[in-house]
């Protein structure tokens, strides 16, 4: 049984994704305000979180702000009506791991929600410990130290970075990244992808990731 917290102000709605979420096995807590989820969450440490933006004392956009704050393995799946481009780029970019517009056919809800469960628990697999080309992050605390300096990372920096790094040498794609760290297929050119390598670059120094033409990115030798 997995646990889950469903960040949701509408009682029938709320109680809906209840019923879904434990009839496929999942135990489901269910908040309805800023102040309710981050207690939820605290109380529960969920493998998943259910995000809608709009919120009677605040913007879900807060939470997910304050959980890469203090808790930055936690991943959020936003659920919102909200669906402009900028919206959907600007809660990825800031730490989701996925987006569903609202309303959903509850197949794909249950289909989002055990994909990103059954990701979070490949990852026990991850080794502690990556290192190559002077970098060192311990995936666990995550933490991060390059040639001796401790280097602070956004959530999103962070797991573009480990996943670099296990799949050093090779290179990576951006659809590749772009599916496995950002956990979605659309581009609608956005560049979010080379949006945070510039970022990772600028803490890391130039030659610490290398561009590969045609191709994407890879971690230098």
């Amino acid at each position: 049984m997995n646990d889950i917290v469903v960040v949701e102000d509408e009682p029938i709605l709320a109680r809906l994704l209840g019923r879904i979420l434990s009839g496929a096995g999942h135990k489901a807590t269910v908040a309805g305000t800023v102040a309710g989820a981050l207690a939820a969450i605290r109380t529960v440490d969920p493998e998943l979180i259910l995000l809608d933006l709009i919120l009677p004392d605040g913007r879900g956009e807060d939470v997910l702000a304050e959980l890469m704050r203090s808790r930055p393995a936690s991943r959020v799946l936003v659920l919102s009506s909200m669906t402009q481009l900028a919206t959907r780029v600007g809660v990825l970019e800031g730490g989701a791991v996925d987006f569903l517009a609202k309303p959903f056919a509850n197949a794909e809800l249950l289909a989002r929600v055990n994909a990103r469960i059954r990701t979070t628990a490949a990852s026990v697999n991850v080794p502690r410990y990556l290192h190559r080309a002077g970098i060192e992050i311990d995936v666990q605390q995550r933490e991060l130290v390059v040639d001796g300096r401790h280097i602070p990372l956004t959530q999103r920096e962070f797991v573009l970075l480990a996943y670099l790094l296990q799949r050093a040498p090779e290179p990576c794609t951006r659809t590749e990244l772009l599916e496995r760290v950002w956990g979605t297929r659309f581009d609608a050119g956005t560049n979010l992808v080379d949006v945070c390598v510039r970022r990772l670059r600028s803490k890391l120094s130039n030659d610490k990731i290398e561009t590969v033409r045609n191709v994407g990115y890879r971690i230098a030798s």
